[in-house]
């Protein structure tokens, strides 16, 4: 699990390569000082800056950004060096922010080669200063560890190279300076204007763990998942859709669209073993950026937060601009949230330390004067907390505001059963790009609460559980209830799927072999909108599971010989969910090693898998079905804070989407799908 730091805390460093990213709401110079034993910067040759970026086992950027990625290669240091100091300064270019209290506080991660955190740390606190030791990697004993300093110096990056003992500070630090303005000038084209979303501090969806869905990733004993995946977008930030060609049963695209053959070419690719062009670039994904959003709201008066609106971020379309709106809320709120934490830990952390100090000092113990030592010291950490909390309210507000203007706006795939939108419902003519299974949120912000939305066609399936959860109050919740409520939870999920995609292109079988979810699963059967009554007992479960499992069989295998095409007349193309109740009653061993196919091989090809059950009831199996249980993104009926962000780990609370009580919009819904089924045939 990635270890949040605070200021002065370490944390061991397992691997040698490393990057160490930097995120800052305006741009930074990155330089990187190696110290000796006594941490002193020898020489001009031991610092990596712009305008020598490269050192052994470092290596830092060479301009001035609000993003930085520096590659470390610990076992290439050599071995007088035993100190790293990644440092942070304001450029002095003129016109940007003269000190770090008037920007956004810089946010520093240390990351795996594979984008896994290992440590990160939000240097809160910061007033005048305009450079600032950020992180120190430091060798103790032969191991690494890493150590969150945030040392700010109002005296810029000479004042801060002078206290790392390096002679020639001031002339450096000109040179450094100069690198940046040099690099300035270079450039050739000026940025575009500034628009709405330019004002925001946030980022639009881009791919955090690799491929699209790829979380839920495990954090620890905790079983925190992340749900990053189905935020992550299937391209570049803000890239435009790329029309698919649909391969039968898949729901994938093979790639973009062919290019106009009159247009002039490019300097031909480099060929590879078989003469053929070497692609570079992900079938699906684009590389030039969309238009920014249209200029929907007039701008904020100065010193004043911009005013909200719906679908202010970049995208080609409203669907794809409020998406990655959501997407930037998430991050906004994960962002404020840990720098309140931060600040708070820093407050304690410092009265401890000069409380310690007052008890260790005897004179304090005579008279009045511990007693006022000890309430100053109160006094400085309420002040540090309450000023924390201030920011964080302002944050809060206007993310609260943001929501209450995205909430309505919102189509039906990205909105709440309760969301009027629903009342206007039609059958939709082509797939969303995303679906909407929930809600999280965060102890700081009870009013506030940002859509989980998972990309489409799912890539991974869904387990939701009828076990106990860490939040929930079992206490009033019997076992009967819990899978009551796991199947109701399962039943909306399947509504809202067969709800956004087109007739015909959503089929839905269900395997209840004790016929524990026949009240829960009424809506799904009385609307007539499932391949079949659900399947009841053993034999029922091997008639279903081994149909999809020749399904999945028999898509690959056209795949694979390149005869998609080649499918039987009759084979049903659309996108295949199958819904499993009370697992693993009525599974005998080959039922579960079809589960366990269908989980792994069938999402790429169409087959979907959502599991109602207790892990705990399928402990007799053991470790055989860790797998099968880790492949799937597991949701709860019931409020629950088992999911994780990528960036600091936050334990969010996930709350699932359900029909509120009474009301008819479900039925309707799953009435209009039929009809629209009934009609196409």
């Amino acid at each position: 699990m990635t270890a949040e730091l605070v200021r002065g805390q370490n944390h061991p460093l397992s691997q040698a390569h490393l990057e160490i990213r930097v995120s800052a709401g305006t741009p930074v110079v990155v330089a990187a000082t190696l110290g000796d034993d006594g941490g002193t910067v020898r020489g001009v040759e031991w610092v990596a800056h712009p305008g020598t970026p490269t050192l052994p086992g470092l290596e830092v950027s060479r301009q001035a950004a609000a993003d930085h990625r520096l590659a470390v290669d610990l076992d290439a240091m050599p071995e007088s060096v035993h100190r790293v100091h990644v440092l942070l300064s304001l450029p002095q270019t003129g016109g940007g922010p003269v000190r770090f209290g008037a920007v956004a506080a810089p946010f520093v991660a240390v990351t795996g080669l594979d984008g896994s955190e290992v440590a990160s740390y939000t240097l809160t606190g910061l007033g005048s200063e305009t450079a600032v030791v950020a992180l120190e990697l430091y060798r103790r004993q032969g191991a690494w560890k890493v150590r969150a300093v945030g040392q700010g110096y109002a005296g810029g990056l000479a004042e801060l190279l002078t206290d790392q003992g390096l002679p020639q500070a001031q002339q450096l630090a000109s040179g450094i300076h100069e690198a940046v303005a040099q690099g300035l000038a270079r450039s050739v084209q000026a940025p575009p204007p500034r628009t709405a979303d330019g004002d925001r501090s946030r980022q639009t969806a881009a791919s955090a763990l690799g491929p699209d869905q790829s979380g839920p990733a495990s954090y620890g004993t905790q079983d925190h998942q992340n749900p990053a995946g189905p935020y992550a977008s299937q391209g570049a930030p803000g890239s435009p859709p790329v029309p698919p060609v649909a391969v039968p049963g898949t729901g994938q695209p093979p790639g973009p669209a062919p290019a106009d053959p009159s247009a002039p070419g490019p300097t031909p690719p480099p060929t590879g073993p078989a003469g053929g062009p070497i692609d570079y670039s992900h079938p699906r994904r684009a590389t030039s950026a969309p238009p920014p959003p249209p200029p929907t709201a007039p701008p904020a008066a100065p010193g004043q937060p911009a005013q909200p609106v719906a679908g202010d971020a970049t995208g080609w379309s409203m669907e794809e601009r409020l998406y990655n709106q959501i997407w930037g809320m998430f991050e906004d709120l994960a962002r404020t949230t840990a720098a309140y934490r931060s600040a708070v830990d820093f407050a304690e952390s410092r009265l401890e330390k000069e409380m310690d100090q007052v008890l260790s000092d005897p004179r304090s113990r005579i008279g009045g004067q511990g007693d006022a030592a000890r309430e100053a010291a109160l006094a400085r950490q309420t002040q540090l907390v309450d000023q924390a909390r201030q920011a964080l309210d302002r944050d809060l507000a206007q993310l609260v505001a943001e929501a209450d203007v995205v909430e309505p706006a919102l189509p039906p795939a990205f909105a709440g059963w309760d969301n009027p939108v629903w009342h206007a419902y039609r059958v939709p003519m082509e797939i969303p790009m995303a679906l909407r299974i929930g809600d999280l949120g965060l102890p700081e912000s009870d009013r506030l609460r940002i859509p989980l939305l998972v990309r489409l066609p799912l890539e991974r399936g869904l387990w939701i559980d009828s076990g106990r959860t860490a939040m929930a109050d079992d206490v009033f919740v019997d076992t009967h209830e819990r899978r009551r409520l796991a199947m109701e939870s399962a039943v909306a999920h399947t509504a809202r799927l067969l709800a956004v995609y087109p007739a015909d292109e959503f089929t839905v079988h269900v395997v209840d072999p004790a016929g524990s979810g026949t009240q829960a699963l009424e809506p799904l059967v009385r609307a007539g909108v499932l391949a079949a009554p659900p399947a009841r007992g053993a034999a029922g479960v091997a008639d279903v599971l081994g149909r999809l499992t020749q399904r999945v069989d028999l898509v690959q295998m056209a795949l694979r010989g390149g005869v998609a095409d080649s499918l039987p007349p009759d084979f049903d193309t659309a996108q295949q969910l199958l819904v499993v109740n009370d697992f693993p009653h009525g599974f005998d061993d080959r039922a579960v090693t079809q589960l366990r196919y269908l989980a792994d091989e069938g999402p790429a090809v169409g087959v979907h898998l959502m599991m109602v059950a207790d892990r705990e009831d399928a402990a007799g199996y053991g470790p055989l079905l860790d797998p099968l249980w880790r492949s799937l993104l597991r949701l709860t009926p019931v409020p629950d804070d088992h999911l994780a962000d990528p960036w600091v780990g936050h334990a969010w609370t996930y709350e699932p989407s359900l029909v509120p009580p009474g009301s008819r919009v479900l039925d309707m819904v799953l009435r209009q799908v039929a009809a629209a089924r009934t009609k196409r045939s």
